[in-house]
């Protein structure tokens, strides 16, 4: 069964940190991209940071950038996003993806494969 779950499930104050993990089984990961995305309660998604196979390349909103951090590890089949200095407004869904290309791009419908989500909320 293909299957991509996250994990990092959390409750932090503002200014903490989090690391989310998106593990693939059934599938590798490799050799293409890897997206995060988020869902904030009445907001649209959005796209969050992107890497590609080689971990080359990466992308970042600009409302993350700075503070996230995106790696893989495709030995482990696994990809990561480090959260620093969270705020509330980070607050929300987190979901990876894998893209069914090798390059990141900003259209979602590129990615094929989503995890369920995890949720990351940041509240004093």
């Amino acid at each position: 069964q293909l299957q991509l779950v996250e994990s990092g499930v959390g409750l932090v104050r503002p200014g903490e940190s989090l690391r989310l993990s998106c593990a693939a089984s059934g599938f590798t990961l490799s050799p293409y991209a890897v997206g995060w995305f988020r869902q904030a309660p009445g907001k649209e998604r959005e796209g969050v940071s992107c890497i590609i196979d080689s971990g080359d390349f990466t992308n970042y909103a600009n409302s993350v950038k700075g503070r996230f951090t995106i790696s893989r590890d495709n030995a482990k089949n696994t990809v990561y996003l480090q959260m620093d200095l969270l705020k509330p407004e980070d607050t929300a869904v987190y979901y990876c993806a894998v893209a069914s290309v090798y390059y990141c791009s900003g259209d979602s419908s590129l990615f094929r494969s989503w995890g369920q989500g995890t949720q990351v909320t940041v509240s004093s």
